[in-house]
């Protein structure tokens, strides 16, 4: 069987829907995984990409931030949410399929811009959240599993435009690295991303405070597509699509795709 999955941080559903039935025709996945919907579920518009053969749908929204969302057009057996560390946010859906594959969709909390839990709140609810979900993880026998979303975090040096200058930057200090890697660990969970494109700088997010962005190219891989070891290896397309970076009034991030012969 051919899973083709997608992750992207759309920032608003309802704003950007025209260039996600563009991004669903052009690249026709399976399923994609919606990150910063910034609605109520009652007011996605599912009933568009219904049209488009995604009949099937699970969400968790909120009015005006965060909220997630999995479009599929594979049945969904079942969808579950957890609310870790208990911040009462929409950030996390998963959904299980027919074939027994598990997708869980994250929206991790940015953290806001000082990068110290002792005097930034934000910071604080970031490691927390992050420690949840690998106590969580650790408590479960994972099996054919696949976690996608924007994570926040940008883990490797070469993640990053510039690791030196970005090393005390939210995002890509040593201390949100450390806690992200104990949930890869937890899983355990393989960066199939990484896994398919191992060297160079790789980036899905690009701030709109740069008119030229692609040219600057002062970029962070926050956006991740992780899988478990029995799947982990089937990995036969890896695709970050950056040219929708660049669609008229784009996200700030770039969709990720990847194709699973499980």
């Amino acid at each position: 069987m051919v899973l083709k999955v997608a992750t992207w941080n759309i920032n608003s559903f309802r704003l950007r829907e025209n260039l996600l039935v563009r991004y669903l025709t052009e690249y026709s996945p399976d399923l994609i995984c919606l990150q910063e919907c910034k609605s109520p579920v009652e007011k996605m518009p599912f009933a568009t990409f219904k049209e488009l053969g995604f009949a099937y749908y699970a969400a968790r929204g909120q009015k005006g931030y965060n909220g997630v969302a999995i479009l599929s057009k594979l049945p969904i057996k079942a969808d579950f949410s957890e609310d870790f560390a208990n911040i009462g946010h929409a950030r996390h859906i998963a959904v299980v399929l027919e074939s027994g594959v598990t997708v869980h969709n994250f929206y991790v909390p940015a953290g806001g811009d000082e990068p110290d839990p002792n005097v930034n709140e934000k910071f604080s609810q970031k490691l927390s959240y992050l420690t949840c979900m690998e106590k969580y993880f650790n408590n479960l026998d994972l099996k054919k599993s696949i976690l996608v979303g924007d994570l926040n975090i940008a883990p490797r040096p070469d993640d990053v435009w510039d690791h030196k200058k970005l090393s005390k930057v939210v995002s890509h200090t040593a201390i949100e690295i450390e806690h992200l890697k104990k949930v890869q660990n937890s899983g355990p969970w393989e960066d199939v991303v990484r896994q398919a494109i191992p060297d160079g700088n790789l980036f899905s997010w690009w701030s709109y405070r740069a008119k030229d962005w692609s040219t600057a190219d002062k970029g962070r891989r926050l956006d991740h597509v992780w899988a478990t070891p029995d799947i982990s290896n089937f990995v036969s397309a890896v695709i970050i699509a950056r040219d929708v970076r660049g669609w008229e009034q784009p996200s700030d991030h770039a969709p990720i795709f990847v194709v699973f012969d499980v």
